[in-house]
């Protein structure tokens, strides 16, 4: 009867508007958690077939959860380098474990890019989800599919080789004494064992006193550092030009030099007004002074000028940059001024380990080591879905696929349809705790009218019954 549909209405609409209060709770309670999207209970009534003509037999409400997953929250800056905010569509993956990862195991997906660095190395947020990314390969690529999670792996930190950068170029700024008297020595001077300035810098009883000698460090492929210098020998043949040794100290970190531990020798000649002459090859220092590089082989080398067989490292080349070539910053000029060194330039690093991490807007995690050297060693990958309101909750704030979702893609940042990442941010929730509240008002008022529906009827019921008294 109509009296009993009323009250199954009532009852309807206190099933639905308690629903619709626990969804206000758990927005509100969830006011600060990063990258919480807030929920909703969408009404809608329920009709029921009539009866007979002139009599209405009441439905009720119904009500369905509504996940907001695609809105998205404000963008806030923080003092973390790991934290990482998505803006725009997409989900970080994330696994409930570290490693070993095997097919079977879940994959989720979130917004809450709180990630931190645990004892192990490893990415992880706050709900204890491992981040993923695809690996960088030695040749800076990455092996991405939109459609493979396998190829993707928990990203660590910690766990990866110190970082060594060998020596490639060393940028020279000086000055060599226009003035400079001709040593007594320069007439004996020759490039041979006994009279050569690197024999003189290993045994000062023997070869030629140079009258300038620059010294520098050379970090070689194992981060060991290697003292080299630079020496110069004002020639008596010609009012510009100057004797030059490239060589080791000591002379046993090279193997093949003549004399022991030389490197290159020739010479360098200036211009009448003291820059360098990159004019004239013949008998230089360097076969192209423009560009300036010696070839050290590696230990391993049969032949040639090489690192010493017990050091154990690869062959380098080394450009020393005196400002011949318009691209380089090194200058040595020779002016009318005491011969002096105002600095030198290294590109080199000797062995390093992480010091921090940095997140660019590709998703490129890197580590930065102690030593200055940066590496990549992942990038982060963003899964996007044709209905993201559709995935399934999980607890940690997290999503798991459904049918109404749809299949993951994956796909590199700002890529396709996928969002930017910002480092050293986080996504705020997207609770908004003014319609929390006003919510909070209307549903406790429906909920009231909905207890007097029932009560209504449990009064009509009664008279009903009372007729038969």
């Amino acid at each position: 009867m109509s009296i009993n549909s009323a009250m199954l209405a009532g009852v309807s609409g206190l099933v639905a508007n308690s629903s619709a209060l626990a969804a206000i709770s758990d927005n509100i309670a969830n006011v600060n958690t990063v990258g919480y999207k807030r929920n909703a209970i969408n009404f809608s009534n329920v009709v029921t077939s009539q009866a007979a003509a002139g009599r209405y037999s009441a439905g009720g409400v119904q009500g369905s959860l509504h996940s907001y997953t695609s809105q998205q929250g404000l963008l806030q800056t923080t003092g973390s380098s790991t934290d990482i905010g998505i803006s725009g569509d997409g989900f970080f993956v994330v696994t409930e474990k570290s490693v070993p990862l095997t097919p079977a195991d879940s994959r989720l997906f979130t917004r809450a890019g709180s990630f931190t660095i645990d004892a192990d190395g490893y990415l992880v947020n706050n709900a204890g989800y491992y981040l993923q990314g695809w690996p960088v390969q030695t040749d800076g690529t990455v092996d991405a599919n939109p459609s493979d999670m396998n190829r993707m792996n928990s990203i660590n930190i910690k766990n990866i080789s110190s970082a060594v950068r060998p020596t490639t170029d060393i940028s020279i700024k000086g000055n060599l004494d226009s003035a400079q008297t001709i040593s007594p020595g320069e007439a004996g001077y020759a490039n041979t064992a006994a009279a050569s300035m690197a024999s003189y810098a290993a045994n000062p009883a023997t070869g030629t006193r140079p009258d300038f000698t620059m010294q520098m460090s050379v970090i070689d492929s194992l981060g060991n550092s290697h003292n080299v210098a630079v020496s110069f020998l004002k020639d008596a043949a010609a009012p510009n030009q100057w004797h030059a040794e490239v060589y080791a100290t000591p002379a046993s970190d090279i193997s093949g030099g003549t004399p022991a531990g030389q490197i290159a020798a020739g010479l360098v000649r200036f211009t009448s007004d003291g820059a360098l002459d990159t004019s004239v090859y013949a008998g230089s220092l360097f076969a192209d002074m423009a560009n300036p590089e010696v070839s050290i082989g590696a230990s391993s080398a049969a032949a040639g000028v090489r690192w010493a067989s017990g050091i154990g490292v690869d062959a380098q080349d080394i450009t020393f940059d005196f400002g011949g070539a318009a691209d380089k910053v090194g200058a040595l000029t020779q002016l009318s001024a005491a011969s002096t060194l105002k600095g030198i330039g290294n590109n080199g690093a000797p062995v390093g380990e992480v010091a921090g991490v940095s997140i660019d807007e590709k998703g490129f995690i890197s580590a930065i080591f102690d030593n200055g050297e940066v590496r990549q060693i992942a990038q982060v990958a963003i899964a996007t879905f044709a209905n993201p309101d559709g995935l399934s909750q999980v607890s940690g704030n997290a999503y798991r696929n459904s049918i109404s979702s749809g299949d993951f893609s994956l796909k590199k940042p700002s890529e396709g349809g996928a969002g930017d990442l910002a480092g050293s941010s986080l996504e705020a929730s997207t609770v908004d705790l003014s319609a929390e509240f006003t919510g909070l008002i209307t549903t406790q008022r429906a909920y009231s009218a909905s207890s007097k529906i029932i009560l209504t009827a449990d009064q009509m019921l009664e008279e009903l019954i009372n007729i038969k008294r």
